[in-house]
């Protein structure tokens, strides 16, 4: 499945809305931008939130920009994110992804991340330093209206957390 190609990029930064966006079938174009609310936004024009102060975390994340934000049906949205890593990303680190439509699971597995990371032009070891990403995804014309939410937890091989980003109460709205 296709789903991490998108959301792998930039280790997940982008994942509550671009995972979301390949996994489901129909929304509408009459929504209003999405912005996290929590209380630990992630920089930019993005829904996304860190799942807790990420001060431990090894991706710094400066910003992630979503074009067009609220993302459109069939047209291309493109993701753009930078930060840095304050050490290398080995083989062996993986993604826990989940995504949910209201309270139904549609989305629960593990993935290893270099596997992952191939599809945004990147390969492990990822470098420690400054990193910067622009994905384009293609979005499919019809996504079910709704609310979701996605949680992606990224690990290093041996369990240190490299980053934790929700999105939550994403609502895709009828184009009526």
């Amino acid at each position: 499945m296709k789903l991490l190609s998108s959301a792998a990029a930039f280790l997940l930064c982008a994942a509550p809305l671009s995972a979301t966006a390949r996994s489901l079938d129909w929304f509408g174009s009459s929504q209003t931008p999405i912005y996290a609310n929590g209380d630990f936004p992630v920089k930019g024009d993005n829904p996304l939130e860190y799942c807790n102060d990420p001060a431990g975390y090894t991706l710094e994340i400066d910003h992630v920009d979503l074009s067009p934000n609220p993302p459109l049906p069939g047209k291309t949205l493109t993701i753009t994110a930078k930060g840095t890593l304050s050490e290398p990303v080995e083989k062996g680190a993986y993604v826990l992804l989940e995504v949910k439509y209201g309270l139904i699971t549609l989305v629960r597995q593990r993935a290893d991340l270099c596997d992952q990371i191939v599809n945004v032009d990147l390969e492990c070891p990822l470098e420690k330093g400054e990193m910067v990403l622009t994905k384009q995804v293609e979005l499919p014309s019809q996504i079910p209206p709704g609310k979701y939410n996605v949680h992606a937890d990224v690990f290093s091989e041996d369990g240190k957390r490299i980053t934790c980003l929700d999105g939550k109460n994403i609502e895709f709205k009828r184009n009526f």
